[in-house]
């Protein structure tokens, strides 16, 4: 396994409500120094939760995305509150986005959305034994929802307005995990 490089310093560049820009020189193993930039981490973390219904559809939300300014289906996700564990935040944002809780929430993994550029990560969490709740959430307007068959998954990923990487990669995971379940 490599070295990982020394961070000689490490400082904040630029900051939003939203996102922090941070600079780090870097030495590696062989000696050559480098200055990279990253969007730095903060809060708490966030979790995109696929709820599986009984039947072996997911629960998809359409939710605005303003950075391709469209309107894209994909899984319900969302910041982990201070104090919160990851399952709870899951089971938050369900009630909040789907409007539907979990009575079972399994932890998956933890993905970087963009390891060379983001600090950031976001835990995967599949939920089954789903029950009818909501609660208020921050959306600026009230989220759709739809039913998709897991087995369908492909023709899923053919459609335009379905292009989040999360949503694609939590999809793919919890179909494979549920294939390995029912195997095993």
């Amino acid at each position: 396994m490599p070295t990982k490089p020394t961070i000689l310093k490490r400082h904040r560049v630029a900051r939003t409500r939203l996102f922090q820009v941070e600079q780090l020189e870097l030495r590696f193993a062989n000696g050559v120094e480098r200055t990279y930039e990253r969007l730095a981490s903060s809060g708490f973390g966030a979790v995109a939760i696929v709820p599986v219904t009984s039947d072996g559809s997911v629960i998809l939300v359409q939710e605005y995305g303003a950075g391709v300014n469209d309107y894209q289906w994909g899984v319900p996700k969302g910041a982990i509150d201070p104090g919160e564990t990851r399952l709870a935040a899951a089971n938050r944002e369900l009630m909040e986005e789907a409007g539907v809780g979990a009575h079972s929430l399994h932890f998956l993994k933890s993905i970087h959305l963009s390891p060379s550029y983001m600090e950031r990560s976001i835990d995967v969490v599949f939920a089954e034994d789903l029950y009818e709740a909501s609660l208020p959430g921050d959306e600026p307007e009230p989220l759709a929802t739809m039913t998709w068959p897991l087995g369908q998954l492909t023709e899923l990923l053919r459609r335009d307005d379905v292009c989040d990487g999360v949503s694609v990669a939590a999809l793919y995971m919890v179909r494979d995990y549920v294939n390995s379940q029912s195997e095993g």
